[in-house]
C-alpha cells in the first residue's frame, strides 16, 4: 500500500470514526442537534458579518471598517483558542487506533497534523469574514485584496490551531502548562484593555493591510511561523505519542488523603469523600473541573473589568453560568463515571440513595466557590444581591433536581482518567443543558416584568427554597425509579466501558 493509499484510508477511517462507535445508534438525536447548532453559529457569524461593518464605519472618523475588525484579530483568535478545547483532538488521540498496526508514527503524525491544519473548523469564522469582507474590503481595494485578505486571516486561524495543539498536548501532561496560554493571553488582553488607548491596535492594523495589500513578506513571515508550530508539534507528539496511545504514566506515592472530619457522618461521609477524590485525583474529572473554574473566573472577570457584557441578559447569564456550570456539567452526567464501579455500589443495601444524597450535598457546597466570585461583581454594582441570592437558590432547588433525573437514565460509562475522544452523552442531557441554561433566565425576566424588583428574584428564591426543602422526598423517588431500572442501567454500564 502506498502512503497516499494509507492516507486516503485514515481519512476514511476518520469519516467512520462515530458511525462506528457503541454510541451512535443512541445518539442519533446528538447528531441531528449538532447539525442544528453548527447551523446556528453560522448563521450568527453571517448576521454579525453583515451588520458589523455598518457599525465599524462610524467608530473612528475615515477608518475603513474592515481596519477596525483588524484589529480586533487578538480577541477572534484567544475565543478560537478556548474554543478548540471542546472541539479539537490531538493526534496522539486520534493515533490511538493504530497503535498496534506496522504503520510508522511519523507518518501518522505528519498525516494528523495536515488534517488538523487543513480541517474544515479553521474556516468556520469564514462565515462572518466573507460577508464582511465583501462589504467593506472589495469596494475599496477590489477582489484581488478580499482574496488575500482572506488568505491571511485562514493563515492565522492555521497558527493559532498549532499553537493549541502544542498547548493541548503539554496540558495533557500536566494541567499547570494551562497557566502558560492563559498567562500569555491575559498580558495581551492587558496590553489591549488597560492603557488608555490600545497598544496593539495599530501595529495589528497595518500587518492586517499588508495581507490586503497582497505583500508577499507578511505570507512569508506567517508561513514562516506556521511552519515553527508544525515542527514543535511534530517532536512533541513523537515524544509523547506512546504515553497517549499505550496509556503510560509516571506514577507518584502519595499519602493518602482521610478525610477524618467526615467519618461521623458515617455512609453518607464515605461517599462524601469519594466524592471530593474523585475530583482531586481522576484526570478527567479534574481536568474538567478546572477548565470549568477558568471559564467562569474569565467570564466573570471580563464583566467585572469591562463593559462588553454590560446587558441585562449577558449580565444574568453569567451570574447563571457561575453557578450552574459545575454542577451542570456533572450531574447531567450523574452516575456515568460510576458506572466503571458500580457493580461494586449495587451490591449494598440503598447505597445508591446514600450516594445520591452525599452528591447533592457536596455539589450545594461547591456552590461557594461562585458565590465567593460573584461578591466583587456585587460590590462594583454589575450584579444585584437579589440576582446573586435568586439564582444561588434557583440552582440548588431547581436545576440540581432536574439535572438528578438523569440518574435514572444514564446508562454509558464515562472514564475516569482517559480524555473523551469521541462524541458521548445522549439527547436527554442535551435537553436539560439547554433547558438549564435558559429556563433561569426566562423566569427571571417574566418575574421582572410582572412583578418588578427585587420580586421577581423573590420568585426564584422561593422556588429554590421548595426544592431544597423538598430535596428528600425527590432523592428517594430518583432512587426507586432507578432501582426499577437497575438491570437495564447496569447493562449498559457494563456494555460501555472503555468505549
Amino acid at each position: 500500500m502506498t502512503k497516499f493509499q494509507l492516507y486516503k484510508l485514515i481519512r476514511q477511517h476518520s469519516k467512520l470514526k462515530d458511525e462506528r462507535h457503541p454510541m451512535f445508534e443512541k445518539n442519533r438525536f446528538m447528531k441531528f442537534l449538532a447539525i442544528f447548532m453548527w447551523l446556528y453559529y453560522a448563521a450568527i457569524l453571517v448576521f454579525m458579518g453583515v451588520m458589523l461593518p455598518s457599525g465599524f464605519r462610524g467608530m473612528y472618523n475615515g477608518v475603513a471598517a474592515f481596519h477596525v475588525l483588524d484589529g480586533f484579530v487578538l480577541w477572534l483568535l484567544i475565543t478560537d483558542f478556548w474554543i478548540r478545547f471542546v472541539l479539537q483532538e490531538t493526534p496522539a488521540q486520534q493515533g490511538r487506533a493504530y497503535a498496534l498496526l506496522p504503520i510508522r508514527r511519523s507518518f501518522l503524525m505528519n498525516v494528523y497534523l495536515i488534517q488538523s491544519g487543513f480541517s474544515w473548523g479553521n474556516l468556520f469564522w469564514g462565515f462572518m469574514l466573507v460577508p464582511f469582507g465583501l462589504l467593506t474590503v472589495m469596494p475599496l481595494l477590489g477582489f484581488g485584496s478580499l482574496c488575500t485578505w482572506l488568505l491571511g486571516w485562514w493563515m492565522l486561524c492555521i497558527l493559532n490551531g498549532f499553537f493549541y495543539l502544542f498547548m493541548r498536548t503539554l496540558i495533557s501532561k500536566h494541567m499547570a502548562w494551562t497557566l502558560l496560554p492563559a498567562a500569555i493571553h491575559a498580558a495581551l488582553i492587558c496590553l489591549m484593555v488597560v492603557p488608555k488607548h490600545n497598544m496593539l491596535d495599530i501595529p495589528l492594523t497595518e500587518w492586517m493591510y499588508q495581507y490586503a495589500l497582497g505583500h508577499w513578506w507578511a505570507f512569508l513571515a506567517t508561513a514562516a511561523a506556521i511552519g515553527l508550530m508544525y515542527w514543535a508539534n511534530y517532536k512533541l507528539q513523537m515524544s509523547m505519542v506512546y504515553n497517549e496511545v499505550a496509556k503510560k504514566e509516571e506514577v507518584e506515592m502519595k499519602s493518602a488523603t482521610q478525610m477524618n472530619f467526615l467519618n461521623r457522618y458515617g455512609a453518607l461521609g464515605e461517599y462524601l469523600k469519594l466524592e471530593m477524590k474523585m475530583r482531586m485525583r481522576n484526570k478527567t474529572v479534574r481536568l474538567q473541573f478546572l477548565t470549568l473554574l477558568g471559564c467562569m473566573l474569565l467570564l466573570s472577570g471580563l464583566l467585572y473589568f469591562t463593559d462588553i457584557y454590560n446587558g441585562s441578559f449577558m449580565r444574568s447569564f453569567i451570574c447563571l453560568y457561575d453557578y450552574a456550570v459545575l454542577g451542570l456539567t456533572m450531574l447531567v452526567t450523574i452516575m456515568c463515571h460510576e458506572g466503571n464501579y458500580m457493580d461494586g455500589l449495587m451490591s449494598r443495601r440503598e447505597s445508591i440513595l446514600k450516594l445520591l444524597h452525599a452528591k447533592f450535598y457536596f455539589n450545594s457546597l461547591v456552590l461557594l466557590l461562585p458565590f465567593v466570585l460573584v461578591v466583587p461583581l456585587m460590590i462594583a454594582g454589575k450584579i444585584s444581591v437579589w440576582m446573586n441570592l435568586g439564582y444561588l437558590f434557583f440552582t440548588i432547588g431547581v436545576l440540581y433536581p432536574l439535572c438528578f433525573q438523569m440518574a435514572v437514565y444514564n446508562r454509558d460509562t464515562l472514564p475516569l482518567n482517559t480524555r473523551l475522544t469521541s462524541k458521548q452523552g445522549s439527547w436527554q442531557q442535551q435537553v436539560i443543558t439547554i433547558v438549564a441554561l435558559f429556563l433561569p433566565i426566562g423566569i427571571e425576566k417574566i418575574g421582572l416584568l410582572l412583578l418588578g424588583e427585587p420580586w421577581g428574584y423573590v420568585l426564584l428564591i422561593a422556588f429554590g427554597i421548595v426544592g431544597l426543602a423538598t430535596h428528600r422526598l425527590w432523592l428517594q423517588n430518583i432512587y426507586t425509579r432507578f432501582m426499577q431500572r437497575r438491570y437495564v442501567n447496569m447493562d449498559g454500564f457494563r456494555a460501555s466501558r472503555g468505549s
